[in-house]
């Protein structure tokens, strides 16, 4: 069974007088979208948005939406280098709002024989006492010749199974397919490995054997191994299963002044190139922007790059909590004889009264996934996922964020993020964006104000030539919105045309507090997500909004 019960806040049962302050802003978003209650439970999941359109008819009604808050990005004792319990990471996320989070462990030879199969034991213990919380289990994947991935299926008989069959058979980690070597030994057979684990993943889904299966690419500019054309490669062997990428990494308390150190950069971005990065990537990409990963932040860059091919690539943010800052548990001892190796698990932690190292917020607490869904369960927030329903914040900048794009000869709802609109050339359109500002203080006790919402546009070229092309020399921002010192719901109405060439507009937005010109210059970005200083990077104090994507698909284009 993957579907659970109603959330309190959509139930009309439950009285606002037991509602938190996020619950009620959400029972607001319901009742305006016009489905409080029972309608959220009966929408259809909507047909994964990877496909493009193929009728002939033009403009698009995509249903009314609710939005989950999650974290793809979770590690607990059952990774060798995390710290908390099950227990201690589930109880945060439900104190920050979440509503679904992914147990997402490192793969290792102590967690394939050993640790799934007790994690899985917790995860279902958990989900029977509370199925409010949709606590997926997952896999963090050492992708062969490359970095990390997220990997995490729907509950079923078969979901611990899939995860350890596919740990011990394609993990780059364990199979020793990372390119560790300065001479980069066997690269073309570790990427080729790598598309045949997703491929893989694929035939299990296909053949029934678990409800669904998806991938993310994880922190993909950290250490600059993820080159463009392995991701493209990723993406195109199964785009129903590698739907994106992390747009911002986890560890975004890593710079807080005076923490871990001069040299400190958010998200632990602390490296240089080596000899087994992209040798195509810039010095600067291999740093945080506003918190956000060089390949999102980069207006034109290769998140635009992949955009520009006219497919959906989705963006996402998590915590990928290892150890909290200013938390002051630490790693219990090993019992004699015991280790990762043979037991699957690290022992429980034990409090201090001091300050123990970390980079990391609990999950929720700073960084947050919203997925659109028309119902609630594992499968709706998959499905959300896939199609792409997503939009991102730090430190609770918004409560909401509902996006519509319509053709302006249409009364019906239009396409929203993810979604693909189609419109005969020259037609007119209209942007609808409608921000739900903070109605409460966040967790650091500030309330967030949002300044600016920024409009991005870029034509859509159709498949690349040269896929290490990291640039889509046509996106720009095209617009600015000045929303300072606005309050509650409001909806921004943005006309465009459509000319002659399919394209794509996505949002993004921010307290204000710092930017500059975009990495590719002014005319591009004038005013975008920029580095702090080394060890100086309060992210409290510089937060920011992404949306995923509309196309819009102009007809004889």
């Amino acid at each position: 069974m993957t579907e659970q019960q109603l959330p309190a806040w959509a139930d009309p049962s439950v009285s606002p007088a037991h509602l938190d302050a996020q619950g009620i802003s959400r029972r607001g978003l319901l009742r305006r979208a016009g489905m409080f209650g029972a309608a959220f439970t009966l929408g259809s999941v909507a047909t994964p948005a990877f496909a493009a359109s193929s009728g002939p008819r033009f403009g698009g009604d995509d249903p009314r939406l609710a939005y989950l808050v999650g974290d793809h990005h979770v590690h607990s004792v059952y990774s060798h280098d995390a710290k908390y319990t099950f227990s201690q990471q589930a109880q945060a996320a439900a104190k920050y709002g979440l509503d679904w989070m992914v147990f997402n462990e490192h793969s290792n030879f102590g967690h394939a024989h050993y640790g799934a199969a007790l994690e899985h034991q917790e995860i279902l213990k958990a989900r029977a006492e509370n199925p409010r919380q949709l606590i997926f289990q997952g896999l963090e994947w050492y992708i062969p010749a490359a970095e990390h991935c997220t990997v995490f299926a729907a509950p079923g008989p078969n979901e611990v199974d899939l995860l350890t069959q596919f740990e011990l058979a394609y993990d780059g980690k364990l199979l020793g397919y990372t390119d560790g070597s300065a001479t980069g030994t066997d690269t073309a057979r570790n990427e080729a490995h790598a598309v045949k684990a997703i491929k893989w993943l694929a035939e299990q889904r296909d053949s029934g054997y678990v409800d669904d299966v998806l991938v993310l690419a994880n922190h993909p500019l950290r250490l600059g191994i993820d080159s463009p054309h392995e991701m493209r490669n990723w993406r195109d062997a199964a785009p129903e299963i590698m739907i994106g990428m992390e747009g911002a990494p986890g560890a975004q308390g890593a710079a807080i002044p005076g923490w871990r150190g001069a040299t400190s950069i958010r998200g632990e971005y602390e490296n240089k190139p080596s000899a087994q990065s992209w040798a195509g990537y810039p010095a600067d990409a291999y740093l945080t922007y506003g918190g956000f990963d060089w390949a999102t932040a980069t207006v034109g860059g290769l998140w635009d790059s992949m955009l520009a091919e006219g497919r959906l690539f989705s963006i996402t943010t998590n915590s990928d909590n290892h150890r909290t800052v200013f938390d002051t548990w630490k790693n219990g001892d090993w019992p004699t004889g015991q280790n990762f190796d043979n037991t699957g698990k690290l022992p429980d932690p034990v409090s201090t009264d001091t300050p123990q190292p970390g980079s990391d917020f609990w999950p929720g607490e700073f960084s947050r996934t919203h997925v659109g869904v028309t119902r609630y369960g594992y499968r709706a927030v998959m499905a959300g996922l896939r199609a792409g329903r997503v939009w991102l914040d730090h430190g609770h900048l918004l409560d909401g964020l509902d996006v519509r794009l319509k053709r302006d000869c249409d009364a019906g709802r239009g396409v929203t993020l993810g979604g693909r609109l189609r419109v005969r050339k020259g037609e007119k359109i209209t942007l609808y964006v409608t921000v739900t500002t903070a109605s409460r203080a966040n967790p650091q006790g500030i309330l967030p104000e949002l300044a600016h919402v920024d409009v991005i546009r870029g034509a859509v070229r159709g498949p690349v030539t040269d896929r290490d092309g990291w640039k889509a020399p046509d996106t720009k921002v095209v617009q600015t919105k000045d929303v300072s010192g606005r309050k509650g719901t409001y909806t921004l109405r943005i006309p465009l045309t459509a000319g002659d060439e399919s394209f794509y507009v996505r949002l993004r937005g921010s307290d204000g507090n710092r930017h500059g010109a975009g990495y590719l210059g002014a005319s591009i970005d004038p005013h975008g997500p920029i580095p702090h200083e080394p060890g100086n990077g309060d992210p409290w104090a510089d937060t920011w909004f992404y949306s995923n994507p509309v196309f819009v698909d102009v007809a004889g284009a």
